[in-house]
């Protein structure tokens, strides 16, 4: 393995110091200690819009609004991992960062396989596993294997800063983040060593036929 690993984060909360940031700072301090190269992007307070099916990126392998998703796909391609963390709003993910996730992985053409994908969430009392779930469904439509931790990756806290004192849920970050780096490593080194699985063809269906 010669290049280092890279890893891109997307924090879908708004609030810069929240606790979805300070779960994702436990997770980079790992990183950071096991020398893996790592790049944060807030989107929760960003200006994006919906994906409206028109399928123009089909034809230019971009989405049609030259916004910061644009600038995602770029990233996206070249990390050997993504790291997803939002709070829960009604038992959901925050709808910014959906719209952008919707748009990045519709609309980029790259294949995504064996790129590692972790998920984290807060929320002051329910809706973590609903929204863990929900954010997974990304990785797992694209083969992308999923990092996970010794629980679910969720942490508690309502005002920001609350998060640390929930000591196991900031555990759960530092586990999940040397899994994650344990799997891109062995990831890469099987690429080296015995290859990736043979591919078959892609076969699309319809319900109606």
């Amino acid at each position: 393995m010669g290049d280092k690993l890279k890893v891109l984060i997307l924090n879908g909360s708004p609030r810069e110091k929240g606790n979805i940031a300070l779960a994702l700072h436990e997770m980079e301090q790992i990183f950071e200690a096991q020398g893996v190269e790592y790049e944060t992007i807030q989107l929760g307070k960003m200006d994006i819009r919906g994906c409206i099916a028109c399928e123009t990126c089909r034809k230019n392998h971009k989405c049609v609004f030259n916004d910061i998703v644009n600038e995602l796909a770029v990233k996206f391609e070249t990390a050997d991992g993504l790291v997803i963390g939002s709070p829960v709003y009604y038992g959901s993910a925050n709808g910014t960062l959906m719209s952008a996730l919707q748009r990045l992985f519709y609309s980029t053409s790259f294949d995504k396989s064996f790129k590692v994908g972790a998920s984290v969430v807060s929320a002051r009392r329910s809706g973590c596993t609903a929204t863990f779930d929900e954010l997974n469904k990304f990785f797992t439509l694209s083969n992308m294997p999923v990092a996970t931790s010794q629980y679910w990756n969720n942490i508690y806290g309502w005002f920001p800063g609350e998060g640390k004192e929930d000591p196991e849920g900031m555990q759960v970050m530092r586990v999940l983040a040397r899994n994650m780096v344990f799997l891109m490593k062995s990831i890469a080194a099987g690429k080296e060593k015995i290859g990736l699985p043979d591919e078959e063809q892609r076969v699309w269906t319809n319900f109606t036929r």
